[in-house]
């Protein structure tokens, strides 16, 4: 109930009215029937912008942490993610990939739409980065057709660390579904389940025009920044 009201009354319309989101290929998003969509992540805002622009429920996963903060904060970050329709999941110790996987295949055996992100976090320089093969696994597994989708322009309307995004239209573009029954019976196979998620960063980097970069992102974000040099005296 509160995802639709939050939806449809009390933020939706004066984040239209607000951002005048410009949408390509929703038409693509399939009216009824289990459907993942696939995305590239640029900002906190994707999760706000891109479900707003699907007309039927996009069910993300979370880390439970985001739903047991403290203080009125905590409180705000729960309300959120509960109001747009996030499950929580437990992602400590070693089963906490395949804990998100489990639900979202849920989701998707009950004929919903669920959303991931297959770079696994935000890109720290707007370029797209190798998808971990979670969305392979979840595409052998439940058989439903692949959306891709991206975010054009979130990485400029809210940078990360940025809290207050600026007014500017957000883009948003749907490509057409992408089909993976030919690997049926392989959901296990690595080398099956890395094609399976290269051509999905394919797509959205065709969408996108991002440039691709063949590391995780979480790589590049856990790097030491470099120490300044220090000037030799003459």
């Amino acid at each position: 109930m509160l995802y639709w009201l939050l939806k449809y009354i009390l933020l939706g319309p004066w984040l239209r009215l607000i951002w005048r989101p410009r949408v390509e290929g929703r038409e693509h998003v399939p009216d009824f029937g289990p459907a993942i969509i696939a995305s590239n992540h640029l900002s906190f805002s994707d999760s706000i912008f891109m479900p707003l622009m699907v007309k039927r429920k996009v069910t993300f996963v979370a880390k439970a942490e985001y739903f047991t903060g403290k203080g009125i904060k905590g409180w705000l970050v729960k309300m959120f993610f509960v109001g747009t329709g996030t499950i929580p999941v437990d992602r400590s110790g070693g089963r906490a990939a395949q804990a998100a996987l489990d639900t979202q295949l849920r989701v998707l055996r009950e004929g919903k739409l669920a959303g991931i992100y297959p770079e696994g976090t935000r890109s720290p320089d707007g370029r797209l980065y190798r998808g971990k093969t979670g969305v392979a696994r979840l595409a052998l597994e439940s058989g439903a057709p692949v959306i891709p989708v991206v975010m054009l322009n979130l990485d400029e309307i809210q940078p990360p660390g940025k809290i207050i995004p600026k007014v500017k239209r957000v883009h948003i573009r749907f490509g057409a579904p992408l089909d993976f029954s030919r690997y049926a019976g392989m959901a296990g196979d690595r080398f099956v389940e890395r094609a399976i998620t290269d051509e999905i960063m394919y797509e959205l980097m065709e969408l996108s025009g991002r440039e691709y970069v063949d590391i995780y992102a979480q790589k590049v974000k856990s790097k030491p920044a470099p120490e300044p040099s220090t000037p030799i005296a003459a």
